[in-house]
């Protein structure tokens, strides 16, 4: 499918997740074969005024190309300078935050707070689209209650306002992240407007792709926390798109990748806030193994890369051995 001028390779996209998706983990992404990775959410304020920790979640890397950056903001004016700004840096395509539910951003009347307000909606994507030549996408959610009224509303706007593409993740902001996507609500988007709609949430298996791809006619699915911990969940729903047969994925598998966002993190971020993060990070890779709960124990206070390789290593023998070891 294309995103205006992009072409994507396939129909898998990593979903945008706020303090999540970093370099390293959309590399990880990529490397198992998603055809779109989004960075997290970044605020456009803070890409005007220069913040130097915004800035750097602009870095990127050529491997992970086609890359989406999101933005998120009130302003036109502030949205439609970051967005060029976001364009300078090589990015593919700009997507536009409509969906975080997050009390501190919609305060600010950003993130899902645009979905009430639709005359602000169409003066920022107004404003970003006239201002940058890359694709623009937006993502929203179902609305402020659950009859998708404001989606369709917004989804509307945007395919008005020159938007190349639309992720809808169908919950309400009341529901966050709780109970059960309405994936109906993404066929009825993709039957009103003729631009790509993407559907995301509820997608924690291969087969789960497929079939909101099959239910719902979307044009692509976006994979957000069904892939923490499991990149290969984008191979292994390409498998199952051509036929193949789904690879299994072994312990030596999960630990390479580990280690792997390990040494990226620590190349990316620097030793000391990288092993910060793994502390609760390395955990999304050993779900539902045993003895798992011994080693997220043992990664509560790793202070150094090589105490990290330590522990996952540790854990990796224990496993290999069939029982358990302290570490």
């Amino acid at each position: 499918m294309n995103i205006g001028s992009v072409k994507l390779d396939n129909i898998t996209i990593f979903a945008p997740l706020a303090g999540i998706t970093n370099l390293p983990l959309r590399l990880l992404a990529k490397e198992a074969g998603c055809a779109l990775v989004c960075s997290e959410m970044i605020s456009a304020k803070g890409l005007v005024y220069n913040s130097a920790k915004t800035v750097m979640m602009l870095d990127s890397h050529p491997n992970e190309k086609p890359l989406s950056v999101q933005i998120f903001g009130t302003e036109p004016s502030v949205m439609a300078d970051a967005a060029a700004r976001v364009e300078a840096s090589g990015a593919d395509i700009i997507d536009i935050n409509f969906g975080c539910s997050v009390k501190k951003v919609i305060k600010t009347g950003a993130g899902a707070a645009l979905m009430k307000d639709p005359v602000r909606s169409a003066e920022i994507l107004k404003a970003v689209r006239n201002n940058v030549k890359i694709p623009v996408t937006i993502k929203i959610r179902s609305g402020w209650d659950q009859t998708g009224d404001q989606a369709l509303a917004i989804a509307n706007i945007a395919r008005d306002n020159g938007v190349n593409a639309v992720v809808v993740h169908p919950r309400s902001v009341k529901q966050g992240f709780q109970g059960k996507a309405d994936w109906p609500l993404i066929a009825r988007i993709k039957q009103q407007i003729e631009i790509p709609v993407i559907g995301n949430g509820d997608v924690v298996s291969p087969d789960d792709a497929l079939r909101m791809q099959k239910e719902t006619g979307c044009d692509a699915v976006m994979v957000g926390r069904g892939a923490l911990g499991r990149p290969w969940i984008f191979s292994q729903i390409l498998a199952l798109i051509n036929g193949d047969e789904i690879p299994v994925i072994s312990h030596l598998i999960r630990f390479e990748t580990m280690i792997r966002y390990l040494e990226t993190s620590v190349t990316y971020l620097g030793e000391k806030r990288a092993c910060f993060m793994m502390r609760s990070r390395l955990e999304w890779f050993v779900k539902g193994l045993p003895y798992s709960s011994k080693f997220r124990q043992s990664i509560k206070k790793i202070i150094s890369k090589n105490e990290a390789l330590e522990r996952i290593r540790s854990y990796q023998k224990t496993l290999t051995n069939g029982f358990s070891q302290r570490t």
